[in-house]
C-alpha cells in the first residue's frame, strides 16, 4: 500500500496546492482531548499531522513544547499510549501521521519493533531528532526499520555535503528549518526562505516543507509561496496550552488553525 504522505503530496501537486503540516504533542493535555485535537486538525484541513512523543529531556525544544511534553507525561502518556492514540485516530481519519521524537523512547521500545508497531497502528513517517543518518547507516541497532518513512531536518547552517546526504535519504518530505535554534524561539520565519528552498531543490525532488516561526496566515502564505508545505508547531501547542483547562480545547484550536490552513491552501 502506498504511503499516505506520498499520496497526499501527489494529490496536492495535482491540485496545485501546498501542504499544511501541524505539530502537536501526543497526549497534551490528556489522551481524550488529544484525540479530539487530532480530529479537529484533520477536519480543519491539515494535510499532515506531526505527533510528538512526550519525552522527559526534549533538548531541541523551546519552553512551549517542553511544557506540552510535561503535561502529556503527567497525564500518563508514554510510547505505548501514543500507539493507542494513533489507533483511535485511524478509526475515523486517514490524514498522514508523522511521529516527531527523540531516539531514546524508540530505542527503549526496540528500534525495529517500534517502526513495525507504529506502522501497524497507522503511523506513516518518523522524524528522529537526534539520530544522524550517518550513524543509522553504520550501527546495526538501527538497521531493518523500513516500515515508516524517515524524514530529515535541514537547517540553514547545514554544510553542503551533509545537506546532499540528508536530501538523498529523506523520505516523504524534507523539514527545512527557516532558522537555527530551538522550537518556538522565533517571532517570524526567515526572509531567506526562498533561497534556502531553492538550494535544496537543486539536489532533490522530495517535497520541502518549512517550519520555525510561523504564527499568522500572512506568514503561512509567504512560506507557502516558496515551499511545498508550511509547518506550524509552537503556535499550535501554545494555543493548546492556553486552553488546556477548557473542555472545548479542540474547538478553540480548530478556530486558530483554520485561517492558517486556508492561507496555505490559497497560494
Amino acid at each position: 500500500m502506498a504511503n499516505r504522505i506520498d499520496t497526499t503530496f501527489a494529490r496536492l501537486r495535482e491540485q496545485s496546492r501546498k501542504a499544511f503540516v501541524a505539530y502537536v504533542a501526543g497526549g497534551d493535555p490528556d489522551f481524550d482531548r488529544s484525540l479530539e485535537i487530532l480530529h479537529a486538525l484533520a477536519e480543519a484541513g491539515a494535510d499532515i499531522i506531526e505527533l510528538g512523543i512526550p519525552f522527559s529531556d526534549p533538548m531541541a525544544d523551546g519552553i512551549v513544547n517542553q511544557l506540552a511534553a510535561e503535561r502529556a507525561l503527567k497525564a500518563g502518556m508514554n510510547t505505548h499510549r501514543i500507539l493507542d492514540l494513533i489507533r483511535a485516530f485511524r478509526e475515523s481519519h486517514e490524514t498522514p501521521l508523522v511521529l516527531f521524537t527523540y531516539l531514546n523512547p524508540v530505542y527503549a521500545y526496540g528500534f525495529e519493533a517500534f517502526h513495525n508497531d507504529a506502522a501497524a497502528a497507522g503511523a506513516d513517517g518518523i522524524l528522529l531528532l537526534d539520530l544522524p543518518p550517518s550513524e543509522a547507516l553504520i550501527d546495526p541497532d538501527f538497521a531493518h526499520a523500513e516500515a515508516l518513512h524517515h524524514i530529515h531536518l535541514i537547517a540553514p547552517t547545514t554544510p553542503q555535503a551533509r545537506k546532499e546526504t540528508l536530501a538523498k535519504s529523506s523520505q516523504g518530505f524534507i523539514y527545512a528549518l527557516s532558522r537555527t535554534g530551538v522550537t518556538g524561539g522565533h517571532s517570524a520565519p526567515s526572509e531567506s526562505i526562498g533561497a534556502q528552498v531553492a538550494a535544496i531543490r537543486e539536489i532533490t525532488d522530495t517535497p520541502i516543507c518549512v517550519g520555525f516561526g510561523i504564527t499568522t496566515p500572512e506568514q503561512a502564505a509567504m512560506v507557502a509561496s516558496q515551499a511545498d508545505g508550511v509547518i506550524v508547531g509552537s503556535a499550535i501547542v501554545r494555543t493548546v496550552q492556553e486552553n488546556a483547562g477548557a473542555p472545548d480545547v479542540a474547538q478553540k484550536l480548530k478556530e486558530f488553525v483554520t485561517p492558517l490552513i486556508e492561507a496555505t491552501h490559497a497560494v
